[in-house]
């Protein structure tokens, strides 16, 4: 790390510390109403005394360990198949997961590690620790996520450090002058990277990266996504329950901006298909947000229902909870995904075209690799209003081969990229000791 950031970098990660060791004493039992920042302080306070005390009871001395770390959600959907191709290579090689965001606490149960826990504030101390009762091979890294005082301390313990489904946009944060000053040291010390694309390795390069480090391993998402779109994830009961031959629009992580398009498009759309039903997820699930779509689908004279009451004969179902959207995808005819209404951006639409579902987009999409690829291929459609909107999806919904040619050629867009997590887990498992075989 730059010397000109060390010091107030240290006081900084102590100071959070020390912090979130008095909030765990002060809250033994965080409660659910608690915000993110009280959660994640309170839930580190003896982190290091539950790593050390698992250590303990199951590091094994003969099996390598390979420490994953993915800072929220979206980082570990990346890593999980990367996890998965490890452990089907390398049954022997015991795992752990840490997290930074408590919104990873529920999806970091669900990874199969051998341990999961927050990871500590980034202090010289809490690093050796770490290190000293994990005694990892390799530390895998998921995106950008790297931490530099960590990195220091397990490159001096000659431990491995790779960085998979790394993807930098040109707007990143991570590529201002003070960002540079505290991590460009800890990315030239990775061992090997995996980036998404090639412009994301030019990007890397820049950010301190080795070129000769780098490899263009393509974007897990698309493994993902096909994973799930093939049932081997999927919630098959909540499929069932909803299962219908009826045209169905599945909306999902829509903004107010797209809610109002869908809403406006959806008189034209049902007059032309009156058996057309409606599934619509909000990014962010709120009362609120369920009152207006009931009280808009009233407004149309029909009927409308929260998920676990939705029967296949709803016509407007409404998605109030979180977890379940890219298994709804599956019962999608078409699909519309939100963010092109709102300046936070695209949310993916890699998953509804994975299960052969053309996808709509809002005009804010050019900032999306995935949605231009979509668009470019004729597997994607992007509009601008309601009126556009219906005029577009109407023939989707009624002639059966113009919609199947499109949804072909975007789940074709899916195919072309899949490979990524073998390419990715490559670059760990040379790392590790060798498979010993018992007699």
């Amino acid at each position: 790390m730059n010397p000109f950031v060390r010091g107030p970098y240290a006081a900084a990660a102590a100071i959070a510390d020390a912090v979130s060791a008095l909030a765990g004493r002060a809250t033994r039992v965080v409660p659910s109403s608690a915000g993110k920042l009280q959660r994640s302080l309170a839930a580190r306070a003896g982190v290091l005394d539950r790593v050390t005390s698992w250590s303990r009871k199951h590091r094994s001395p003969c099996a390598p360990l390979v420490w994953i770390h993915a800072a929220s959600v979206g980082e570990g959907l990346m890593a999980r198949p990367v996890i998965d191709r490890i452990r089907a290579e390398r049954p022997d090689v015991q795992l752990a997961y840490t997290f930074f965001s408590p919104s990873a606490e529920t999806f970091a149960q669900s990874v199969g590690a051998d341990i999961t826990d927050y990871l500590p504030f980034d202090t010289g101390a809490a690093a050796q620790a770490m290190l000293h009762a994990l005694t990892p091979s390799v530390i895998l890294f998921s995106k950008l996520d790297v931490w530099p005082v960590l990195v220091e301390a397990a490159t001096s313990d000659q431990v491995r450090l790779v960085l998979t489904s790394a993807a930098l946009s040109e707007s990143s944060g991570r590529r201002s002058a003070l960002a540079q000053l505290l991590l460009r040291d800890a990315y030239r010390a990775l061992d090997a990277v995996g980036a998404v694309h090639a412009d994301d390795a030019a990007r890397l390069v820049a950010l301190g990266v080795r070129a000769d480090r780098i490899t263009v391993t393509g974007d897990v998402r698309y493994d993902q996504a096909w994973e799930r779109a093939s049932a081997r994830r999927a919630n098959r009961e909540l499929l069932a329950r909803l299962q219908s031959d009826r045209p169905t629009i599945t909306a999902g992580s829509t903004w107010p901006g797209d809610a109002a398009c869908l809403f406006d498009a959806w008189p034209a759309i049902r007059t032309a298909v009156p058996r057309a039903r409606l599934i619509i997820a909000a990014h962010e699930p709120t009362a609120a947000t369920t009152q207006s779509f009931q009280l808009r689908t009233a407004q149309m004279g029909l009927t409308a229902a929260v998920l676990d009451r939705a029967t296949s004969e709803t016509d407007v179902i409404i998605v109030d909870t979180v977890g379940v959207l890219a298994d709804l995808y599956a019962l999608a005819t078409i699909a519309f995904v939100g963010g092109g209404f709102h300046s936070a951006g695209l949310h993916s639409v890699v998953e509804p075209a994975a299960f052969g579902a053309p996808v709509f987009v809002g005009p804010r999409h050019t900032a999306s690799r995935d949605a231009m690829t979509l668009l470019q291929v004729d597997g994607g459609f992007a509009v601008t209003s309601g009126a556009e909107l219906s005029a577009q999806a109407i023939p989707l919904l009624t002639d059966p081969e113009t919609r199947t040619r499109a949804g072909k050629r975007a789940r074709d867009v899916v195919t072309a990229g899949l490979g990524a997590a073998v390419k990715s887990a490559a670059l760990i498992l040379p790392l590790l000791k060798p498979l010993r075989l018992s007699r």
